[in-house]
């Protein structure tokens, strides 16, 4: 199945969901966004090894990194392969004596672990279809961490109100344009899942 690098652009904590933060991959000198909230603990783990950030004693992902290499297990890659109701999965394949062997992982624990070792990040195309954005050439393709982005009210109208389905369509997609101008990636995954719903309903 064909699957596109992608790096870390950065992590922003989450507006709808308190304690959890939203990780930001993109393909490099690319314009597609793939945003996954993961958890606080996470989180914390991938910026503290962004930042060479050494803790006084060895976190989860250090341990693991830490067996790893006294055994000579070699992480090669982690791919993101699915997405099925709004969760991810993920597939870290290690290489023990020359064999390979694939395990199922969350993404921000795969993550994690990922950049201890120093491996690439890819990303199924069809996760890319089903949850990722893409930026217009028009627009900024930089992410950037920060406080100030403004939050974009969420779009409210259900099948059921007076709204034609294609007004809505139309409604959600164009606030969805405004939240990845203003780089808000967290909201505009939630509007892209609320378009996939209409669409599909």
């Amino acid at each position: 199945m064909e699957k596109f690098k992608f790096d870390i652009l950065g992590i922003t904590s989450s507006h709808s969901n308190i304690g959890s933060f939203t990780l930001v991959l993109g393909e490099p000198d690319g314009r597609r966004r793939l945003p996954i909230v993961i958890g606080a603990v996470e989180a914390q783990a991938i910026m503290m090894e962004i930042e060479n950030i050494k803790p006084h004693r060895p976190m989860t992902h250090d341990l693991l990194y830490t067996i790893c290499d006294k055994f000579n297990v070699d992480l090669i890659e982690v791919n993101i392969v699915e997405m099925k109701e709004a969760v991810f999965f993920a597939r870290m394949k290690f290489n023990k004596n020359g064999i390979e062997h694939e395990i199922d992982a969350r993404p921000s624990d795969a993550i994690a672990v990922a950049v201890r070792f120093r491996v690439p990040i890819y990303v199924y195309e069809k996760v890319f279809r089903d949850s990722g954005i893409e930026i217009k050439e028009n627009e900024d393709a930089n992410f950037e961490e920060t406080d100030n982005n403004p939050i974009m009210p969420e779009f409210q109208a259900s099948p059921s109100s007076n709204v034609s389905k294609p007004d809505q369509i139309t409604a959600i997609k164009q606030q969805m344009e405004e939240a990845i101008q203003n780089e808000d990636y967290e909201l505009a995954a939630q509007l892209r899942d609320k378009l996939t719903q209409l669409e599909q309903n």
